[in-house]
């Protein structure tokens, strides 16, 4: 399996168990909900983007718009649980998935560089 198909699935993984921190969010602070919500849709797709590229360096320009996005993620999550938005084995377990996407992009960053 290619890593950018590992990257995409994990990216899709996280995206899916951060469902509930979202619905919380939705009720408590609806201006940080959408920011994660579109950071990690960001993620998503622009790995996807990048994926159907065929140059190495267009490639890589969108793995780097995922890896930013994937990060500000990372950040909107760590606030929301900082406010009491989240339980803190949830969100250590979603930012160890995020960590992980973000280290899965910085290799295809590398590779098509």
């Amino acid at each position: 399996m290619s890593h950018h198909f590992i990257a995409l699935d994990v990216a899709f993984e996280f995206a899916h168990q951060l469902a509930p921190v979202l619905i919380t969010l939705r009720r408590r602070d609806r201006n940080l909900e959408d920011q994660l919500r579109r950071a990690t849709a960001s993620v998503v797709l622009n790995i996807s983007e990048g994926d159907g590229k065929s140059s190495l360096r267009d490639q890589a320009r969108f793995f780097e718009i995922a890896r930013g996005s994937c990060r500000e993620a990372r950040a909107a999550l760590r606030l929301a649980a900082m406010w009491g938005h989240g339980d803190e084995p949830a969100v250590a377990e979603l930012d160890a998935l995020a960590d992980r996407v973000c280290a899965l992009l910085s290799k295809l960053i590398a590779r098509a560089q």
